[in-house]
């Protein structure tokens, strides 16, 4: 929060100011929110590569016995749910809070209370699902929880009640924030901020957010079936009770595909920042990137069935799911095109962010060929539970969502934390990791080919399996890189932590609003609203030889929402509620989760009854702020 000099009025109340612990389990700040999601996803990136190096160890021979069967499949399906919701999209939420607003000229997102409620359930949903490992029931039915395998026959345990209950308090946070975002661009930008004068990255968060408010529902709903399946004797999924168990793998993949793009967009969109700012050009096309972005999402809807051609739906359905998925490539081929026409003829600058963005290119464009290949039913019933679609979604999901993450965290660093990281550092991580991944993942293509299934926990020796001993490996040697490259690049967050704040406002001579106002930037982000006259508005304000943005108002208090701690309580009231459904026999009924949901709904009413006025902070008291902030 502000400094406890600043200038606050509240219409006659005294504003409570926290600092250390308090201050984050309170705070509203959406930059401050958005540290918290780097910091929990981080955590868990980390908790999954630890999974993932297991799974590689008990891999890399024939008939080793590192993790024993059950434990093997309690990690496969802790690492996938771990990064596909606990890592990448909280990464994802911390760049938009971070520079969303920051790029579209507001001084907060629309509902800073509902944000920071967001990130607090997301964070204790994690914390359920992860509880499993402390209390020896863990999800083992894979990240996708096909059913019966997730049902009471083959999951007898309360692992999978974990995973129910965990994502959808986990989810709760997503939908919260994919609201959030969508209603802060379209109604808090800055005067002359049209939406073709969005920066691409703020585009793609857009996109995302309505992928999110469709999709994250589906998902609600499938969870919910299957915990009254589980909890309450349900038949939706049981077909000795009238149900289908395909109708899961429906309501699951129309929420799952989409969900590819909601994490694949966003690093599109930081990809779009990177390759300008670093080629000294505006981004070729941006238009044409606007409306591929828009086609990307509204097809990512039409295409769940290509995850379910062997399930037996007959050729006409194959056949337009398989044409639909082939036209994904088109949008996403523009895309591809145009980043590297930015890049022709720029004055390009090979630091660790546009390392990283670059090497996005090849690597998504591979994974993306994979991906048309395995939109062919008829090559698909061949490719469909082999490596080669392990393969395939790795070079999708960790050579495109990874490599545009660590992209963002490089560029936009000083930014959020006003220190630079060290590049020689940097670019170590980029070899490593790039070098590593393909080591990792390019040979599982051929591992898939040759015809080792995926989620085997063991393989028999090479004279019966030629070529997979010798292939797992070199694809676990990769893995172990990576590790060491993430290793280095935690060494060099440590090292820069122990730098002063010293950045100015603009290190990388950037080109759009975040770039105009001091790093890291001030509680109030800007000073005074800016007035934007084109695309990348701050680099034209510097074409036309003005040293800062012209301001659309005079200089004056800036009211600014309350810090609370309800947020915080009503996602503790979440999580008791979730043991109190799965422990309900041992804890003599559901009277813990009733007193779970007692404290949620009580948060929400003094939520309701109280009448929070905000403060003022007077930016005039932080000298030589200005209009820059």
């Amino acid at each position: 929060m502000a400094n406890a000099h600043a200038h606050a009025h509240a219409h006659g109340h005294a504003v409570k100011r926290y600092s250390g612990l308090l201050d984050w389990l309170t705070t509203v700040d959406h930059k401050k929110i958005g540290i918290l999601y780097m910091l929990a996803g981080g955590l868990f990136f980390l908790i999954g590569g630890v999974e993932a190096l297991l799974i590689r160890l008990q891999l890399m021979g024939p008939e080793l016995s590192v993790l024993d069967a059950q434990t093997y499949n309690e990690m496969i399906t802790m690492h996938g749910t771990t990064m596909i919701f606990l890592a990448v999209m909280p990464v994802i939420f911390g760049f938009m809070n971070a520079v969303v607003p920051l790029q579209i000229g507001a001084r907060d997102v629309a509902f800073p209370f509902l944000n920071a409620l967001g990130f607090w359930t997301f964070f204790f949903g994690a914390l359920l699902l992860n509880l499993s490992w402390v209390l020896g029931e863990v999800p083992d039915a894979g990240w996708t929880a096909y059913v019966p395998l997730s049902g009471d026959a083959f999951s007898p345990h309360r692992g999978m009640d974990f995973y129910l209950m965990g994502l959808q308090i986990a989810g709760i946070g997503t939908l919260i924030g994919g609201i959030n975002f969508l209603v802060t661009i379209i109604n808090m930008r800055a005067p002359g901020m049209s939406f073709m004068r969005l920066p691409m990255f703020t585009w793609t968060s857009f996109i995302t957010s309505a992928l999110i408010l469709f999709a994250f529902p589906a998902l609600a709903v499938g969870l919910i079936l299957v915990t009254f399946d589980r909890l309450f004797g349900g038949n939706i999924f049981d077909p000795n009770g009238g149900g289908n168990p395909v109708l899961w793998q429906h309501i699951f993949w129309i929420f799952g595909h989409p969900e590819v793009y909601i994490l694949v967009l966003p690093a599109f969109g930081i990809i779009s920042e990177v390759i300008p700012t670093f080629s000294r050009k505006r981004l070729f096309g941006y238009s044409a990137m606007v409306f591929a972005t828009v086609l990307i999402g509204f097809l990512g809807f039409m295409v769940w069935v290509h995850h379910m051609f062997t399930t037996g739906m007959g050729p006409v359905v194959n056949s337009l799911f398989a044409i639909a998925t082939m036209l994904i490539a088109v949008p996403t081929g523009i895309k591809i095109f145009n980043w590297l026409f930015t890049m022709w003829g720029g004055q390009i600058t090979f630091n660790t962010a546009n390392l990283f963005a670059i090497g996005f290119v090849p690597t998504f464009v591979m994974g993306g060929v994979t991906g048309v290949m395995l939109a062919v039913p008829s090559a698909d019933f061949q490719f469909h539970d082999s490596y080669f679609v392990v393969a395939h979604f790795h070079y999708v999901i960790v050579g495109g969502i990874a490599f545009g993450l660590f992209s963002g965290l490089f560029y936009w660093w000083p930014k959020m934390f006003g220190r630079m990281l060290n590049e020689t550092l940097g670019k170590i991580t980029f070899w490593m990791f790039f070098i590593g991944f393909h080591l990792t993942f390019l040979i599982q293509h051929f591992l898939g080919l040759i015809g080792m299934p995926r989620r085997v926990f063991t393989y028999l020796a090479e004279d019966q399996n030629p070529g997979w001993g010798w292939m797992n490996m070199l694809s676990t040697i990769g893995a172990f890189v990576m590790g060491l490259a993430v290793l280095i690049f935690l060494v060099n967050i440590v090292i820069t932590w122990a730098k002063p704040k010293n950045m100015p406002a603009d290190p990388w001579d950037g080109r759009t609003l975040e770039w105009t106002i001091s790093s890291p930037a001030p509680e109030y982000n800007f000073a005074q609203t800016p007035l934007v006259r084109g695309l990348d508005a701050w680099w034209k304000e510097k074409m036309a030889g003005n040293k800062e943005m012209t301001p659309a108002e005079p200089l004056g208090p800036i009211h600014m929402p309350s810090p609370s701690i309800l947020p915080f309580f009503m996602s503790v009231g979440l999580f008791i509620a979730a043991i109190g459904f799965m422990y309900s026999e041992v804890l003599n009924g559901y009277w813990v989760a009733v007193g779970g949901l007692v404290v949620t709904f009580f948060c929400m009413f003094l939520r309701s009854v109280y009448d929070d006025h905000g403060f003022h902070i007077d930016p005039t008291e932080k000298p030589g702020k200005g209009v820059q902030g």
